[in-house]
């Protein structure tokens, strides 16, 4: 269990740094926010479906963390609902602690990233920063991507299911890195956030899924049995 841990991070964390590494020096976060800079707006995102999905906003995540505290707290009411309690917990927790507390608070509140609205290249009076360049806290609000983080967390259900039942796992995966990704599209159309915002938007909540996941055993709960201890 910790070696397998232990090689998901590290292989994710590979992952991040070289994308990131990979968009600054082909200078991909403004080429791509460039594309949707037109006589001096962002019209682009005013349009279907990028406008829709800005409002759609985090309905679906809290949606999916109701869902979770309704199923952890029948797991005390209800015998047959004691194999959810796990996985309840770490639907509602993962929201809290991955786009909640470490993408929304902590970064986005504090790491001073400017918007891409807000640069001189794109008609504002901020300096362009790289992902790592910490700017001015609370004078930006780029670094990470809120709405993409909470799209990102709709795949959760992944790893509860990636022991049990591989078919829907994979479903889970594929419908939220694909909501993830047109919810990141939509940001960077509005000009809201980089490419990489959102490259870290999804990495954070998944470092956080990975960690909260193995903290909470969810592989062994899938694998236990249904009925609680006596």
């Amino acid at each position: 269990m910790k070696s397998r841990l232990l090689i998901e991070i590290v292989s994710l964390l590979a992952f991040l740094v070289v994308a990131t590494g990979v968009i600054a020096v082909t200078g991909a976060d403004l080429a791509v926010a460039s594309r949707f800079y037109i006589g001096g707006h962002w019209p682009v995102g005013n349009l279907f479906p990028w406008r829709l999905l800005y409002h759609l906003d985090r309905y679906p995540s809290f949606s999916l963390a109701i869902a979770g505290l309704i199923a952890f707290c029948m797991s005390f009411a209800k015998k047959e609902y004691y194999r959810w309690r796990q996985a309840g917990a770490y639907l509602v927790l993962l929201l809290i602690l991955g786009p909640g507390l470490l993408v929304n608070s902590v970064f986005k509140e504090h790491w001073g990233r400017p918007r891409p609205a807000e640069i001189t290249r794109f008609g504002g009076t901020k300096p362009f920063l790289q992902p790592w360049q910490r700017g001015e806290d609370g004078n930006g609000r780029s670094f990470p991507s809120g709405h993409s983080s909470a799209a990102f967390y709709m795949a959760a259900p992944y790893l509860i299911y990636r022991r049990s039942h591989r078919r829907r796992a994979l479903a889970w995966l594929t419908g939220g890195l694909l909501f993830g990704t047109v919810m990141s599209i939509a940001r960077i159309t509005q000009g809201a956030h980089f490419l990489s915002d959102n490259l870290w938007a999804f990495g954070m909540v998944a470092l956080c899924a990975l960690l909260l996941a193995a903290l909470l055993n969810l592989d062994g709960a899938a694998e236990a049995s249904p009925s609680p201890p006596e």
